[in-house]
């Protein structure tokens, strides 16, 4: 099944809401750059965070996943 556009925009509401609660240093402007791009967000995160590429990765990963339909 594939998602229409306004699920999907509704969806990357609700992740990247999530995204911001988890790492508040990340602003609005810097995830709508990334416009979702799981490997974008992740290196922005370790950039700000010093987290390391995999955790970033795990961690966002269950963010997703709790997302998906």
């Amino acid at each position: 099944m594939k998602m229409n556009e306004n699920t999907a925009k509704g969806k990357w509401l609700e992740i990247k809401g999530d995204v911001q609660k988890a790492w508040g240093k990340l602003t609005n402007d810097e995830l709508d750059q990334v416009n979702g791009d799981m490997k974008k967000i992740a290196g922005l995160i370790q950039k700000k965070y010093g987290e390391s590429q995999k955790s970033a990765s795990d961690k966002l990963s269950s963010i997703f996943k709790k997302h998906e339909m």
